[in-house]
């Protein structure tokens, strides 16, 4: 838009200022500035003069107007002057570049004429001028500045300058816009004589010049790499590498001159360079260079850097490894031992670690160890050897300390003494927590109880992924510090284990372990949610534990989020030990879905959704249903039958029969009461019932005389009422016995009361020797032979009671019953004919 005004302006200007006829070439107005190029910012005045004889305005009269670029200017007629002079001021000109016009008002504005207006700044001297020589083909020498830091807005021209002193050559060097560096030639200066170099810049504003500098072109020249050519070791000299090294193919040539030397070193088993750098003055190429003061028998990585006077250093160059001389290991060893097994009544095993400390020197490559329990080398007593940093044995006899030896071709260092360390049942650690610093370090802290045994603690930390034991590394601490940064090249999403140990003088306590991460992020699976269990309403989720290596982090949490089709998301909270969640209060008709998040301290990751639904009666309800029915109606049934078998004697009598306890009879008071009494209820169920009675000698006071052993046949009373006493007696259950620990007795069965009418079949008799209570009977009702010892003469078996289908009379024995000889019987038969 500014570039198509300015050229409006431009045609208008040319068109206004020229002739109308051929004849005619003068303006019609003439504008003077103070300056057509000003500096930002600075006022800018201005005079347009109208010619009297302009033919476009003659006999008019005019206004002069006033116009930078698109808006008008304020303007004032200069005195003493005609209408056709005016003057501005313009207080501050703060563009880069605009067009002054001056116009006459009339319709339209004509422009009568105008005047461009630039500004900037003066340029700024040139900074940090410095040239560099190419040795290689071409040979060329390139010199390089810094324009300042503000732009001048103008066209600004800079010049190189320089000037050979020993010849008084000068040459003068204009440089392209917008470039600050220029490439002199090879025949435009001598490399070891010393040049005189500046820049100059200029603008309508001003001029300025750099600093010179004063060089000779081979001291501003940047070698090659050099290259190391051989390192080996120096003979007969601990610590001392021999360096061999020349200069590039294309700078060989320069072998003459003596150059600056710089080399670091860096041990093969180390990933930095050494900060201090071993700098060497004035050498030759080809002159090799000594290194000394180095370790013995290591290896020895090295590169190498030249350059000329104060010329810049040459990239360094490839590396080159050497070992020096090797010689017998010298320090002491860290350790740390850990003791396991039954140590009172067997031998322990030990798991010894070791590190070399601060002051411990290898002094060979190839390095290593013995555990000893005797200081002096030798076969005997060597318990383990090996080339790692831990080693595994059986603590042999009684032994209380070992020594630990470095060995390698030279010799062998002087034993470190161990001591054996005991565990001890003491828990004086909590609170371990650790925090990450970098990929390189992490910072462990603890809490301790103090104990006056306590002399430290031990921090011990390995890789769980890797059961290699020598990745195992510790570090040991004082008493009383509870912080430690470990270091070393730890892993991101790897779990490590850390442990801290506490010291004491007699052993080692109980440890405290958490895992550890250098960096977290989301775990790299999720696993499966399982439906365990459901009842109504109710539903279990169980799901696997994360293998070690997919956790990428300590597990934060777990989350269960769930919904239905129609409802909002819920979520529940999932202990991460149990991990199983149990969503409540479900809907039986309604379809689920539901997804597991696991998340670390790194971030979180969702597994798959699974749908799932709740019947109304399920599987475990109706099993605790029908089990609390069955078990109810069992107890209802238990006690029923109970309470029927209490209380009704005719189911007693049923299963459970009235036996006589001959113990608790009285043979003195027997009565028809007594009988009845004993008889079995059993009118509804036998047409004729029988009626017992019992016989027994009680109350012996007196004890028997050899003659009257027989309680049969003697009693201490008169048994002349005993059928009354049969009949009418009750039967009282008590019992004083006598010295004899048989108690006789003897069971009446009749067919009827005892006070009715006689029948012609006699009465049952039972006789028992037995001393034992009748608790179940052999007999029928139908009576049986009676066996009795009768006098000589007798028969042995006789019939009292009638005739039997087991016992059949004798021919020709008597068929009177000799009552003698059964005295209860023949109370019986008298007791039977007063009834009569």
């Amino acid at each position: 838009m500014i570039s198509t005004s300015v050229s409006v302006i431009v045609m208008l200007v040319a068109f206004v200022n020229g002739a109308r006829n051929e004849d005619d070439r003068q303006p019609c107005a003439k504008i003077q500035t103070s300056s057509s190029v000003v500096l930002l910012g600075s006022p800018v005045t201005a005079t347009c003069v109208i010619r009297d004889d302009c033919p476009l305005f003659i006999g008019q009269a005019v206004h002069i107007v006033w116009r930078l670029g698109d808006r008008f200017l304020p303007s004032s007629p200069v005195a003493n002057e005609s209408s056709r002079v005016s003057e501005v001021v313009i207080p501050s000109f703060n563009g880069t570049r605009e067009f002054l016009t001056c116009c006459v008002q009339a319709s339209p504005v004509q422009v009568v004429g105008a005047e461009e207006i630039r500004a900037g700044y003066p340029p700024e001297a040139p900074q940090n001028l410095s040239c560099l020589t190419n040795l290689t083909t071409p040979n060329t020498l390139t010199c390089s500045w810094d324009p300042g830091q503000q732009e001048t807005h103008l066209h600004t021209k800079y010049t190189l300058h320089t000037e050979i002193r020993d010849s008084n050559e000068n040459h003068t060097y204009e440089v392209l816009p917008g470039v600050h560096r220029y490439t002199i030639p090879r025949l435009d200066f001598v490399l070891y004589s010393d040049m005189e170099i500046y820049v100059k810049t200029e603008n309508e504003l001003g001029e300025a010049t750099s600093s010179p500098i004063i060089l000779e072109p081979i001291s501003a020249a940047k070698f090659d790499p050099p290259t190391i050519l051989m390192i080996q070791a120096v003979p007969k000299r601990l610590g001392c590498l021999k360096l061999s090294w020349s200069l590039s193919q294309q700078q060989v040539w320069m072998r003459h001159l003596r150059l600056n030397l710089e080399v670091r070193l860096t041990t093969a088993d180390s990933s930095k360079w050494s900060e201090q750098l071993i700098l060497v003055n004035q050498v030759k190429p080809a002159r090799a260079v000594d290194q000394c003061h180095l370790l013995h028998g290591t290896q020895y990585i090295a590169q190498i850097r030249v350059r000329y006077q104060q010329s810049p250093w040459s990239e360094w160059s490839s590396s080159r490894s050497g070992v020096t001389l090797e010689n017998a290991p010298t320090g002491r060893l860290d350790s740390w031992m850990k003791v396991s097994g039954d140590h009172i009544n067997k031998q322990p095993n030990i798991l010894l670690f070791w590190k070399p400390s601060k002051q411990f020197r290898a002094n060979g490559r190839n390095v290593s160890y013995i555990v000893s329990v005797k200081k002096l080398p030798g076969e005997n007593g060597k318990v383990c050897s090996t080339t790692g940093n831990h080693c595994t044995f059986q603590l042999p006899g009684r032994a209380k300390k070992v020594y630990l030896s470095a060995v390698n071709a030279a010799g062998r260092s002087y034993p470190t003494e161990v001591r054996i360390h005991l565990p001890r049942a003491r828990a004086v650690i909590s609170n371990v927590t650790v925090t990450p610093q970098d990929d390189r370090s992490m910072l462990v802290q603890w809490r301790s109880l103090l104990y006056s045994s306590l002399i430290g603690f031990v921090v011990e930390w390995r890789p769980l992924l890797k059961a290699d034991l020598s990745f195992t590394q510790f570090e040991s601490t004082g008493r009383n510090q509870t912080l430690l940064v470990i270091t070393g090249s730890f892993e991101p999403y790897k779990p490590y284990g850390i442990s801290v140990y506490p010291r004491f003088k007699d052993g080692i306590g109980l440890p405290q372990t958490v895992d550890a991460y250098s960096r977290q992020k989301a775990p790299s699976m999720v696993p499966k949610i399982q439906i365990k269990k459901t009842w109504n309403s109710h539903v279990e989720f169980t799901w696997d534990e994360i293998p070690l290596d997919q956790r990428n982090g300590n597990i934060k949490n777990y989350k269960v989020f769930y919904c239905d089709t129609k409802g909002p998301i819920n979520v529940v909270n999932a202990d991460r030990e149990e991990r199983r969640v149990v969503l409540r209060d479900l809907n039986t008709i309604s379809l689920y879905e539901a997804f597991l998040m696991v998340s670390t301290f790194g971030g979180n990751l969702n597994g798959s959704t699974i749908q799932f639904e709740i019947e109304s009666f399920d599987v475990a309800a109706v099993v605790a249903i029908a089990t609390v029915s069955v078990v109810g109606l069992l107890l209802m049934v238990i006690v029923l039958v109970m309470t029927c078998f209490s209380n009704n004697k005719r189911l007693k009598g049923r299963f459970w029969p009235a036996v006589p306890d001959p113990a608790n009879s009285s043979i003195k008071r027997w009565t028809s009461d007594s009988t009845q009494d004993s008889h079995l209820d059993l009118e509804y169920e036998e047409p004729n019932p029988m009626y017992l009675s019992h016989l027994s000698f009680l109350d012996l006071r007196v004890k028997l005389s050899k003659e009257d052993d027989d309680p049969w046949l003697s009693s201490a009373e008169d048994t002349s009422d005993l059928g009354e006493s049969i009949c009418g007696s009750p039967f009282i259950p008590s019992y004083s016995g006598s010295n004899s620990d048989s108690v006789p007795y003897a069971t009446v069965i009749f067919s009827e009361p005892c006070n009715s009418p006689p029948h012609k079949n006699p009465h049952v008799y039972l006789r028992s020797e037995s001393t034992q209570p009748l608790l179940e009977t052999e007999e029928s009702f139908s009576p049986k032979c009676y066996h009795n010892m009768a006098t000589v003469g007798m028969p042995s078996e006789q019939c009292f009671f009638g005739p039997s289908h087991d016992c059949v009379p004798e021919k020709g024995a008597d068929p009177d019953i000799l009552w003698d000889d059964f005295p209860f019987l023949r109370a019986l038969a008298l007791n039977d004919t007063e009834n009569d």
